[in-house]
């Protein structure tokens, strides 16, 4: 328990800082909201999804495809590999 305390409030003091303290011209969370919508990062970003996007996409049709067959009755299937075991 005194732990967790003390992670949420080391998280805090960093948020806190992150938002107020200036580093320069800005604060923390201002140089990475700039770094971010910086042109090299929405290239990159860019680049990432183009690479990644096919990959994505299969993944979440995998995901959708197992999720029907869960919620499938299992008399729908009658036949369809499975336990092996014949009721």
């Amino acid at each position: 328990m005194i732990r967790f305390l003390l992670f949420l409030a080391l998280a805090a003091a960093i948020g806190y800082c992150g938002a107020t303290v200036p580093l320069g011209n800005k604060t923390l969370f201002g140089h990475i909201r700039a770094i971010w919508h910086s042109p090299e990062t929405q290239d990159l970003k860019n680049g990432v999804q183009e690479t990644a996007g096919p990959t994505m996409h299969r993944v979440e049709r995998g995901i959708e495809q197992g999720y029907k067959a869960m919620k499938e009755p299992e008399d729908a299937g009658v036949g369809a590999a499975g336990s092996g075991s014949a009721h």
